[in-house]
């Protein structure tokens, strides 16, 4: 399944290179929503993930347009909760899930008990082979691929992002991803680096979703070449 990405940052549609340098900024995102109908959407607040502000509002007005699951500074129960009654699918947790180097069990015990394992993702943001948070400017210490068997208790999916080639369309960690299937039973969608047809058919291949941002907004790939990959 391919899941198109809206990433938002003081107010305004962005794409990030590794999460810092802005390449491309978007004044509205009616237009994003027309063309992504019909694909499950991924939407991130990017300055609340960094601790540095709230796009909420504009989260929620997206989630009663189209399908999506949400993440970026969902750091408590109750913002959790309101998303999902805003309408998200399903909630993407990231730093929250990690807690002085090792899994925040309390937190996402929590959590689960609340809305469900199938509504929870979980975010494995992997940076030299090492789990990154708030906003991938802090590492944890921890292995991405050690870390998915005490994680996958606590959610449904593993969102797989591979920092290092974040936005640069230079192709994602299939080797990683591959280790990453046989570790767990649960859906993987990758990020990062996704930028060829032939890349998103290997994915496909092996039951894992790929996340598109920069390759969709550079026009590196076309939706209309894309259909076959909508949510089913």
């Amino acid at each position: 399944m391919i899941i198109p990405s809206i990433d938002l940052m003081k107010g305004k549609v962005v794409q990030l290179v590794q999460g810092e340098k802005k390449k491309i900024e978007l004044d509205s995102y009616d237009n994003l929503l027309e063309n992504f109908r019909g694909f499950e959407v991924q939407v991130i607040d990017l300055d609340a993930a960094k601790g540095e502000g709230s796009n909420k509002a504009m989260v929620k007005k997206i989630c009663k347009k189209i399908p999506c699951r949400v993440g970026g500074g969902i750091r408590d129960i109750k913002t959790a909760r309101e998303l999902i009654d805003a309408g998200a699918k399903k909630i993407i947790i990231g730093s929250m899930a990690f807690r002085h180097g090792s899994i925040n069990r309390n937190f996402l015990g929590r959590l689960k008990s609340e809305i469900g394992k199938n509504r929870i993702i979980i975010a494995v943001d992997s940076k030299k082979g090492e789990i990154v948070i708030k906003g991938w400017r802090s590492s944890t210490g921890i292995n991405a691929l050690e870390a998915i068997r005490e994680l996958e208790p606590y959610c449904s999916e593993f969102l797989y992002t591979y920092v290092d080639r974040e936005g640069m369309m230079q192709g994602t960690d299939m080797a990683a991803l591959q280790k990453l299937g046989n570790s767990t039973n649960n859906k993987i969608t990758a990020a990062g680096g996704i930028y060829s047809m032939h890349e998103i058919e290997k994915l496909e291949e092996l039951g894992i979703n790929s996340v598109l941002g920069m390759a969709l907004y550079t026009g590196k790939l076309k939706l209309k070449d894309l259909e076959r990959f909508k949510r089913k």
